[in-house]
């Protein structure tokens, strides 16, 4: 079973080092299969491609079998920019998390941090891109200096993780594989930002991009690329291409296990092993095992049926719960078995009613604390568990699970229990008492209260809970009319203050720490955020957009996420975390259901390494990520 650290405070204490062994004496050996994908006659012999000293890794140390290189790894996505996700997987980072939750190098050889603000960041010796070329910390500093540091390219200056008391770090390029970031005071966001699903990639490939930039590159050749694209800007130009996170830029070097070859006229993405990666194991075999990764396309509603004809060799994404029994009837006639793991959701659904929706009667009625309560009271969480999880789950509020030692069951059952008399006496208090001919309450404009919950429609699971709540909800004289619409219009829609409330699964990190960043309890996510999007595009845009915070629950939590940027302790940490899961129970920001829900991951038996055991989540866990796809292996 999966287990978990009980803080990250040693991580990022006040001076340490992190750092991985070498190869000491190590005998290497060539992957005999490079020549599946690689022409080999154009490739060095592998102890040239390895850094100097490569990350080992002990296998058996983990209780995992040294694998065989070989073989193509065929999984289903439900959409073509799904094809990033082996970015997620692949999860290569600058530092990132173990399976115990500590953040720990990966491609850097070692950190040294001092008082949470200065870190010095050491390259492995001779780590070079896919394409051959090295990586340096001139990478580094081309990501700072000149794409950051380039306003025609970064117009709204550096992230937030990026600042301290709204400043910039000291930057130093200490030699060709050192550089330092310096702060005024302490950043706590650095290192978890690093270690995250989608992480900023503070590093660049130089050598390839210079030449798509105005400063380095050839003006003609430039302003050729500019009309080829039809773009506005050479920036456009560069920013189309320089495209880590995407995966869709063939001629992008990469330092992840998998480079994306194809695209399949977009239904078939090839992604094939990168010769230069920096991981070894005990045995001298570089990593990865598997030779190619294949993600086809498909309708979400069927990747279910399409994995239980055997079409997938490793499936979670576009599976649930309710497929679990259809899943088991096709174990034995394709040879795989159905693994369910926990998942780290804080709520597997939940309610986010947009407290910045432009409508001011809504406005007004969403951030009403009673409002909000009353909705929750109203919810059967029990039924729902057993009609919808099988009894799996646990009925409460989204908040953390009892795996994070930030945990208290008041943060989970207050406001949660079923309670329709007490809804009914909330909603009164307010006003609400008018009702029409079918027991619809009446809103202050005289029109029934129906509340419109857009959905990504992606996800049968979510629309069948809401049936459930819908009927709950008529015992408060409340209507809910489901609206499924696409992923990208709904968070636009929550943006322009359009949505009313959208559902979603919860905060992506119920086993948070300490030391990991409270940003999903505060107001400063924007497009990305469906509770307050407009007071989140006000902190990612430098007060530049959206809205300023006016709500006094969200400027407390504000506040609080503040002085966790600023904290240095771990005592202190734990303290704004808990007063910020409080905040979050009290007032219902947002309305959970069920948590501890299991996620159905079908794997054939002959794709080795992958633990019977696991947490399955983005923040930490990057989905297969922190369990390390580039140790799986296909025993053929």
């Amino acid at each position: 079973m999966w287990s978990r650290v009980g803080s990250l405070a040693a991580i990022l204490a006040c001076s340490f080092a992190l750092s991985a062994g070498g190869a000491h004496g190590l005998e290497l050996k060539e992957t005999e299969t490079l020549g599946r994908t690689h022409d080999v006659s154009t490739l060095p012999p592998v102890a040239e491609r390895l850094p100097k000293q490569p990350l080992v890794v002990d296998l058996k140390a983990k209780g995992r079998e040294p694998g065989t290189p070989g073989g193509d790894l065929e999984t289903l996505i439900g959409r073509a920019k799904d094809a990033r996700l082996i970015n997620v997987w692949g999860y290569a980072r600058l530092v990132g998390y173990d399976d115990k939750l500590n953040i720990v190098p990966d491609i850097l050889e070692s950190v040294e941090v001092e008082d949470d603000r200065v870190f010095t960041l050491r390259l492995r010796e001779g780590h070079k891109w896919s394409d051959g070329a090295p990586f340096t910390s001139e990478d580094i500093r081309y990501w700072w200096e000149d794409i950051v540091g380039e306003p025609s390219l970064t117009p709204a200056g550096p992230a937030p993780f990026m600042m301290v008391n709204g400043k910039a770090p000291e930057f130093e390029v200490v030699d060709e594989t050192t550089v330092r970031f310096t702060w005024d005071g302490p950043n706590p966001l650095f290192l978890p930002t690093l270690a995250s699903a989608s992480p900023p990639f503070i590093y660049r490939p130089a050598h390839y991009l210079k030449q798509f930039h105005i400063k380095y590159g050839d003006k003609d050749e430039i302003q050729k690329l500019v009309e080829k694209y039809r773009a506005s800007s050479w920036a456009a130009v560069h920013n189309g291409l320089d495209e880590m996170y995407n995966a869709k830029n063939t001629d992008l070097p990469t330092l992840q296990p998998w480079k994306f070859q194809s695209d399949g006229d977009g239904q078939r993405y090839v992604m094939v092993r990168n010769p230069y990666y920096h991981r070894v194991d005990t045995d001298g075999r570089q990593l990865p095992y598997i030779d190619q990764v294949i993600m086809s396309v498909t309708d979400g509603r069927l990747v279910a049926t399409k994995t239980q004809a055997g079409e997938s060799d490793l499936q979670a994404r576009g599976l649930s719960l309710s497929d679990a029994t259809v899943l088991k009837r096709g174990e034995a006639d394709q040879d795989y078995k159905t693994l369910l793991w926990p998942l780290s959701y804080a709520s597997q659904v939940a309610l986010y009613p947009n407290l910045t929706v432009k409508d001011p009667m809504w406005r007004t009625l969403l951030r009403d604390t009673r409002f909000r309560q009353a909705l929750s009271r109203a919810i059967d969480r029990d039924h729902i568990n057993r009609a919808i999880y099988l009894g799996l789950g646990t009925p409460g509020n989204n908040t953390v699970l009892p795996e994070s030692p930030l945990f208290e069951e008041r943060f989970r059952d207050e406001q949660a229990a079923l309670d329709i008399e007490g809804a009914n006496a909330l909603l009164d208090e307010i006003g609400l008492t008018e009702r029409n001919q079918d027991g619809i309450r009446l809103l202050p404009n005289g029109k029934p209260l129906e509340i419109i919950v857009e959905t990504a429609g992606e996800s049968q699971e979510q629309l069948d809970v809401l049936e459930l709540i819908g009927g709950d909800w008529k015992k408060i004289g409340v209507a809910l009319f489901p609206k499924p619409s696409q992923r990208d219009v709904i968070f636009n829609r929550a943006l322009s203050g359009d949505l009313v409330m959208g559902v979603w699964s919860g905060w992506d990190n119920g086993i948070a720490t300490e030391a990991m960043p409270p940003d999903e309890l505060a107001p400063v996510r924007g497009d990305s955020s469906l509770v307050w999007p407009a007071w989140g595009d006000y902190w990612e845009s430098h007060e530049a957009s959206g809205e300023p915070v006016d709500y006094a629950p969200a400027e407390e939590l504000l506040e609080l996420y503040k002085r966790w940027l600023q904290s240095a302790t771990a005592a202190e940490r734990t303290e704004i975390w808990k007063k910020m899961l409080e905040i979050h129970a009290r007032e219902t920001l947002i309305i959970g259901t069920v948590s501890g829900v299991r996620q159905p991951v079908a794997v054939k038996n002959n794709v080795k390494n992958v633990p019977m055991n696991a947490f399955y989540g983005w923040n930490p866990g990057a989905q297969f990520g922190i369990w390390r796809m580039d140790e799986f292996w296909i025993d053929n």
